[in-house]
């Protein structure tokens, strides 16, 4: 690693807001608790109306019809995980937090993010109830369906505790020590965690897990093992631990947790990935053979009116197709298509997307489930033309320390 000897900032040309992304997301998280709270705060009052005579009742309001949604809080996990075939694939692929992809350095790195090294793999989601476990891909389809020490997730003599409780983990599974790596906790024994802290989840996670035996050597009731990742404070010592430090795993980047996020489910910009070549093999996409395109791919998603979208909320659109274009290549909205950036390149106005010159290849792997992200398109496109580099987060921690340590200009009296 590169002498801690940085001072300034990594500055670039505007390409995205997503500092102020980051922003909202935590605007929305406190909005989210405030409204719950008020929300308790009324219903305690309605039940009770005189448990507090100086409290007026509250004026009733009717409520908004709620809109539909997909998230795993409004759903039942013990029906969801009796859906099979496509149902199964279609619900489970909306159930996982994903990281956007680090474009700007995020402000306060060492007092609101924890880093730690990605172990290489396949990302999933690791449910255990009614006496079993299952592990299923981002893209929904089932991985393993197995035994383990997981609460419930065994059928034995001594099980302990409810035979409808269910805990679901957010893993990564590395094939060479056949381990299920542990990077998140979103349900322990029926509890949710969705709206927990990063801070809180990490510390139940690294109390509970060991509880269990999950952390053992596989047995009879217990195929796989699961283990913690070591998780760090993000500031100089920790940057460097989680880059450089040795692990049981082969490393595939870093991942970076905003301490104060909620686990939201879909893209998020409070949790980040990041790579490069001492830490990761694979920073550059590679195609279906395992070799780098001279020109960069991405993937996006056709739309009714024919724009090419990424597969954030809300989209951002890449180019627009003509409907005899659609027609030759019998292509339908929802469909996913893949292009190559060609010499053009990304054209931004005022750090908005503005053009991009695409080529078109094909469609990509049925087993696909989402276009690729805007990060994940900008992270790829800096790193064949100006990378972020690890320098480059070592000068931000840097400029933030130098900030704390100045010392404050006291005029003197005499």
């Amino acid at each position: 690693m590169a002498p801690h000897d940085l001072r300034r900032p990594f500055k670039r040309a505007a390409i995205s807001d997503q500092q102020r992304g980051r922003e909202l997301s935590l605007q929305r998280q406190a909005q989210h608790r405030r409204d719950a709270q008020h929300q308790a705060r009324c219903l305690a009052s309605f039940l009770n109306p005189h448990s507090d005579p100086e409290q007026p009742e509250p004026e009733t309001t009717p409520e908004p019809e709620p809109e539909p949604s997909d998230s795993p809080k409004e759903l039942d996990i013990r029906h969801a995980s009796k859906l099979k075939g496509a149902e199964a694939r279609k619900w489970f692929a909306r159930q996982l937090m994903l990281p956007e992809w680090m474009i700007d350095v995020p402000d306060q790195l060492p007092k609101d993010w924890y880093v730690f090294a990605r172990p290489a793999g396949k990302r999933c989601f690791v449910v255990s109830s009614n006496g079993t476990t299952v592990s299923r891909l981002r893209n929904g389809s089932m991985l393993h369906h197995f035994p383990s020490a997981l609460p419930s997730g065994a059928r034995t003599r001594d099980s302990s505790g409810s035979a409808q409780s269910y805990s679901i983990l957010d893993c990564i599974f590395h094939e060479s020590d056949q381990t299920y790596y542990v990077i998140d906790m979103v349900c322990w024994r029926e509890y949710s965690l969705y709206d927990c802290t990063a801070e809180f989840r990490f510390f139940w996670l690294s109390s509970k897990l060991a509880e269990t035996g999950a952390c053992d050597p596989p047995s009879q009731y217990h195929r796989y093992r699961f283990s913690p990742v070591p998780v760090y404070n993000c500031d100089l010592a920790g940057l460097s631990a989680a880059y450089t430090g040795a692990v049981p795993y082969v490393k595939d980047g870093l991942l970076f947790y905003n301490k104060h996020a909620h686990y939201q489910t879909g893209n998020t910009p409070l949790a980040l990935v990041w790579k490069d070549e001492n830490c990761s093999q694979y920073v550059i996409d590679t195609d279906s053979k395992g070799q780098v395109p001279s020109q960069q791919q991405v993937v996006l998603e056709l739309q009714d009116n024919g724009n090419l979208s990424t597969s954030d909320d809300p989209p951002v659109v890449f180019s627009c197709l003509d409907r005899a274009f659609i027609e030759q290549t019998e292509s339908r909205s929802g469909n996913l298509l893949r292009f190559a950036i060609g010499d053009g390149g990304l054209n931004f106005v005022d750090g908005k997307l503005e053009k991009a010159d695409l080529h078109y290849l094909g469609k990509p792997n049925r087993a696909r489930a989402f276009a690729d992200s805007y990060s994940k398109v900008m992270f790829q496109y800096m790193a064949r033309h100006s990378p972020l580099r690890i320098d480059d987060l070592l000068a931000s921690i840097n400029s933030l320390s130098d900030q704390e340590n100045k010392p404050s200009d006291v005029e003197m009296v005499g």
